[in-house]
C-alpha cells in the first residue's frame, strides 16, 4: 500500500484559496462525482485532490482500531484487515473498486449490513482534519471508549467535505463472522416485506436482507451453529453468487442500470409501499424505485435521501430549525465558504 503524508501541501493550499478569495472543490478518486451536483458552469473552485494522501498511519488488530489517510483506497484497506480476519463495519460501497477512505466517511454511505452492524457513524472514533482557515485540527482519537468533549468528529460524516478536509481517520472494525450463508426465497414485494419484518422480530444472526426480482434474500453470520439454525428457521436456497451483496452495494444490479430517475425512500419497514417495482433493503426500510421526484414531493423530504443515481442538494428552508443549526455549523468550521461551496452554501445549508 502506497503511504504519502501531503498534509502539509493541502493545508497550505487551504491557506492560499482562502487569501486569495476562492473556494476549493475537494476531491478523492471521482468515484462519488455522480453523487452530487454543482453549477459548473459558475462555479470558480480550485481542484483540490487528496487522492495521493494515502497509507495506513497506525493499526492494532487486537484493539479492534485502524487509522488511516483519506485518499487510501477501500479496496487496499479491506484486504489489509481481512489479512488479520477483520473487517469495516459498514460495508461501504467501492464503486467500480475506486472508492477511498475519505470518500466513504464525506459521503456516510454504508452498505447490506447498516441496521445490524452500524452506520459509518457509529464507526467513527476521530480524525484529523483541515478546517476553512487553513487550521489542521484533530478530534476525538484512537481508542473505543473516548468521552472526552464534543463529538465533533462524526459530524464530518455524510458532510461531503464542507466542513473540512479529511486527513486521517480513525475507524472502529470488527471481526469478520466465522461462518456466512446468504439465502434466497422466491417472493414478490408484499410477500417479502411481510418476511423481512417477521424475521426482524426473531433473534436470527441476520445481518443483511434486500427483495430484488420477486426474490427475497438473507445474509446470515456468525458461529456455524447460529447460522445453520437460522438457515432452517428462515428458509429457502443458497445463493450462488458470492458477491451479490457486493454487486447490491455498488448499484451493480441490472436494476440499478435501468434509464430513469432513480429514488431512495427511508422510512419504517411498516409503512405502505408507494412503489412495488422496487428494492428493499434494511429490513424494507430502505426503498430503491424508479419515477418523477415532483410526484413524492408532498410526502415530504424525510422520505426521501441521497440517491446513488440522481442527487439534489437541496436547502431546509422549511426547516429553520435545522437550517440554522447547520448555518452556524458551516461558520464555525469554514466562516469564508471556502470548502465546497457549490454542495453546502454559507447561507444556504443542504
Amino acid at each position: 500500500m502506497a503511504d504519502r503524508d501531503i498534509s502539509d501541501e493541502l493545508q497550505e493550499s487551504i491557506a492560499q484559496a482562502r487569501d486569495a478569495g476562492v473556494s476549493v472543490a475537494i476531491a478523492g478518486s471521482g468515484s462519488k462525482e455522480f453523487l452530487v451536483h454543482s453549477d459548473t458552469e459558475t462555479t470558480q473552485s480550485r481542484l483540490l485532490s487528496v487522492a495521493e494522501h494515502t497509507g495506513v498511519v497506525a493499526y492494532r488488530p487486537a484493539e479492534l482500531v485502524i487509522t488511516a489517510r483519506a485518499g487510501t483506497p477501500l479496496r487496499e484497506l479491506a484486504a489489509l484487515l481481512a489479512r488479520a480476519n477483520q473487517m469495516l463495519p459498514f460495508e461501504p460501497p467501492l464503486f467500480r473498486g475506486m472508492g477511498t477512505l475519505g470518500g466513504a466517511i464525506a459521503s456516510g454511505l454504508a452498505g447490506s449490513g447498516r441496521p445490524w452492524r452500524g452506520s459509518v457513524r457509529d464507526a467513527v472514533l476521530g480524525v484529523v482534519m483541515i478546517n476553512g482557515l487553513g487550521q489542521k485540527l484533530t478530534f476525538g482519537g484512537q481508542v473505543m471508549k473516548n468521552v472526552a468533549g464534543y463529538d465533533v468528529s462524526r459530524l464530518q460524516v455524510g458532510a461531503f467535505g464542507t466542513l473540512g478536509v479529511l486527513l486521517e481517520i480513525s475507524i472502529r472494525v470488527i471481526p469478520k463472522p466465522a461462518s456466512e450463508m446468504t439465502l434466497k426465497l422466491e417472493l414478490d414485494c408484499l410477500e417479502s416485506l411481510s418476511k423481512m419484518r417477521e424475521w426482524a422480530r426473531k433473534p436470527l444472526p441476520i445481518t443483511a436482507s434486500c427483495y430484488h426480482d420477486n426474490m427475497l434474500y438473507v445474509r446470515l453470520s456468525g458461529a456455524e451453529t447460529a447460522v445453520l439454525a437460522g438457515a432452517s428457521e428462515t428458509g429457502g436456497e443458497i445463493a450462488g453468487d458470492l458477491n451479490w451483496w457486493d454487486k447490491l452495494n455498488d448499484h451493480d444490479l441490472p436494476f440499478f442500470k435501468e434509464p430513469g430517475s432513480l429514488l431512495r425512500q427511508m422510512s419504517p419497514p411498516a409503512q405502505e409501499l408507494v412503489n412495488d417495482a422496487c428494492v428493499l433493503e434494511w429490513s424494507g426500510a430502505k426503498r430503491w424505485f424508479y419515477g418523477d421526484e415532483s410526484e413524492y414531493h408532498g410526502t415530504g423530504t424525510k422520505l426521501f435521501g441521497a440517491g446513488f443515481a440522481q442527487v439534489a442538494v437541496s436547502s431546509p428552508a422549511a426547516d429553520p430549525v435545522r437550517g440554522d443549526v447547520q448555518r452556524r455549523i458551516k461558520q464555525a468550521f469554514d466562516p469564508d465558504n471556502v470548502l465546497n461551496p457549490e454542495l453546502l452554501r454559507a447561507n444556504e445549508a443542504a
